[in-house]
């Protein structure tokens, strides 16, 4: 055989897995490969990031060996059929190689894969469900990724044993279909098959075997073409299923609206309850969430949604916005991206950040939430960047390209020396909303900003555009003023100046009160946060420049007297203000120390040791550090006046009808 038609074999063949949970009480899935190979000695690997997620996770950790076996002819038609089984040679952390195979023949790889984490981004599997994403459990066949792909699905009848098969289903974006001859273990089992396109295709469809409860419900685009959602929810809850897909309607049809049409024809929520779990991560045309079950709608629940389900709202409000807001518009360095190393970029903060600001945003917009109860989730977004002192020393822009070593590493230090591109970002998003509102005479929002893009995304041939941090500026130069968004990106964007948070919300009719009350002191005595245990106050994190830091208290000691008296966070809380210098016993390790704090201590400085306080900018940063409170709460101003040569007293609409009405624009 040729290389070219070795080649031919390799881009028509099917790539065909096959995954069997009958191991599941053991947390393991055994997973069968079959191909065709295309060259001599094939490579398969194991991607070892998943996207939507930055870090690099090593999901080839949880595959233990690999073994493979050369089949005479193109079909295995036996699995039992004597041929011998070869180990796969291991040549990188998640790169093996089958030197035994030569091109042109078929072959059968076989592996388990260990999966006992419940989060979104890998696999999980146990005698109530069966959950993966194929990032974790599917081998990719090097120089074949765009393949067919063909995948079989069996749940053994152990797994189905306890459970109504009408309520045992598989939830999954892709289109599945019932297998027919499988009988191995009983006449109870299931099985279902999925094609892709192609790899990448297959690893952004996650799939959740369990009981689920479901509903489905459709919305429209501006074609008046209906699109078919389905929403599943998984683990023990008792969620409120009307009240649900009531919101999660309106939510939708909202985006709808505003984007005019959607870049899937369907779209799959998967849910589970959990005790405490939270998290959600997009796909092409679906998303998988977590969340805590008192989260969910209760059956009475009130007609303003808890503040529990308001989060859960959110969720599914961001994820979904990212079908058009990072599955379609992405950062260019992830349009073509290698799944084995980092991809940087300084723009997470506009995929991320534009999404958690619009996420909310859109609760409003849609009449799930009222305004009020938007003001307060955005009033919670400041808050969290108030109290985070690394907002004086990382930009966003560098939050972005450090996600991959610090975002999903935090440790105590994480708050004094950056800042999330998920919290900062959503503030820039308001304040550059606010900004293009003002610069163009009310004519421009970030909505159109986005809604540019997607129409940009909508002419290629792939339905796809990567964007760079020069794109974002061409961009938005059509909205506002070249200058006036050079300035903006250098001042908040690039550098560290303090964002124009509450001059922005006033102009725009928005009441600030600051609570002097809910002081840092109150709540971050000495600058430390303390968790109390029966061994004493142990120290979690401690500010830089406060009186803690001061005098040597450091992250993981455990305070046991406080003056001489023992420690909790009554006696700690006594001694907060006080005017005299306190003695601290504390145990680092298995040593006892004893440091002396001064809880009236100047922090105005040293705070910020890493900055030039002899420059007047310097200066004046240190000052807003220094001088905004600790919480902050927003409402809706009445109404603003007019001018006083305004004709019989007359008043304007509220300000800030302009920016949270935004809908009645598209």
């Amino acid at each position: 055989m040729t290389k070219s038609q070795t080649n031919d074999v390799a881009t028509t063949t099917d790539i065909n897995y096959r995954l069997d949970f009958v191991r599941f009480n053991e947390h393991l899935v055994d997973v069968t490969l079959t191909f065709t190979a295309g060259m001599d000695a094939p490579q398969l690997w194991l991607p070892a990031w998943i996207p939507g997620s930055y870090l690099m996770r090593e999901f080839a950790r949880h595959i233990t060996a690999v073994h493979y076996r050369l089949i005479e002819g193109n079909l295995l038609e036996d699995d039992n059929a004597p041929t011998e089984s070869y180990r796969a040679q291991k040549i990188d952390k998640h790169t093996w190689q089958l030197p035994k195979a030569e091109a042109g023949q078929t072959l059968n790889v076989s592996y388990e894969v260990y999966c006992y984490d419940l989060s979104v981004r890998t696999a999980y599997v146990d005698q109530q469900r069966l959950y993966g994403n194929f990032t974790s459990l599917a081998l990719a066949v090097e120089g074949q990724e765009q393949s067919p792909v063909q995948v079989s699905l069996i749940v053994p009848a152990a797994f189905l044993a306890d459970k109504e098969a009408s309520n045992a289903m598989l939830a999954c974006g892709l289109e599945a279909s019932h297998l027919q001859s499988i009988s191995e273990y009983g006449d109870n089992q299931q099985g279902y098959g999925l094609q892709a396109d192609d790899y990448y295709q297959l690893i952004d469809h996650p799939f959740e075997i369990a009981i689920q409860e479901k509903f489905d419900f459709i919305i429209q685009n501006d074609a008046h073409q209906t699109l078919s959602h389905r929403f599943f929810i998984a683990g023990k809850h008792s969620a409120n299923m009307g009240r649900l897909q009531q919101d999660v309607t309106q939510i939708c049809q909202t985006y709808l609206s505003w984007l005019g049409d959607a870049p899937f024809n369907d779209y799959t929520f998967m849910t589970y309850a959990s005790g405490q779990d939270y998290g959600g991560l997009e796909h092409i045309n679906s998303t998988s969430l977590i969340t805590p079950r008192r989260d969910l709608p209760r059956t009475d629940e009130p007609e303003l949604p808890s503040a529990g389900y308001q989060r859960f709202l959110g969720l599914c409000s961001h994820e979904y916005f990212h079908a058009w807001w990072v599955k379609t518009v992405r950062p260019d360095v992830m349009l073509e991206v290698d799944l084995r190393k980092e991809a940087f970029t300084p723009l997470l903060w506009v995929f991320e950040g534009f999404t958690s600001y619009i996420d909310d945003f859109m609760l409003q917009a849609s009449g799930v939430i009222d305004k009020p109860s938007y003001l307060t989730l955005l009033a919670e977004q400041i808050n969290r960047y108030y109290q985070t002192h690394g907002r004086a020393h990382q930009s966003v822009a560098e939050s972005s390209f450090d996600a991959w070593i610090k975002l999903y590493r935090s440790d105590e230090n994480t708050g004094n020396a950056g800042i999330s591109y998920y919290n900062k970002g959503a503030l820039v998003a308001l304040c550059l909303d606010l900004t293009l509102l003002q610069k163009s005479a009310g004519r421009y929002r970030l909505f159109d900003v986005v809604k540019a893009f997607y129409t940009q995304a909508k002419q290629n041939d792939n339905q796809r555009i990567g964007i760079s941090s020069a794109d974002m500026g061409a961009v938005i130069s059509q909205f506002m003023p070249e200058a006036d968004w050079d300035d903006f990106e250098s001042r908040y964007v690039n550098g560290v100046e303090e964002l124009p948070i509450e001059k922005l919300l006033t102009v725009n009719g928005i009441k600030i009160h600051a609570d002097n009350k809910e002081t840092a002191d109150k709540n971050v005595p000495w600058g430390m946060s303390c968790s109390e245990t029966p061994a004493g106050l142990k120290v979690n994190r401690v500010q830089r420049g406060s009186p803690s830091a001061k005098a040597g208290i450091s992250a993981n000691d455990v305070i046991v007297a406080l003056d001489g008296i023992k420690a909790d966070t009554k006696q700690l809380a006594t001694l907060t203000t006080t005017q005299h210098d306190i003695d601290c016993h504390l145990f680092r390790r298995d040593e006892l120390i004893c440091v002396s704090v001064a809880p009236n201590a100047d922090t105005s400085v040293s705070a910020n040791t890493d900055i030039d306080t002899s420059s007047t900018e310097a200066k004046k940063q240190v000052s807003r550090n220094q001088s905004y409170p600790h919480k902050v709460s927003l409402r809706l101003a009445k109404f603003d006046n007019l001018s006083e040569n305004t004709p019989n007293n007359k008043t304007t609409a509220p300000a800030w009808q302009t920016w949270l009405d935004v809908m009645t624009r598209y």
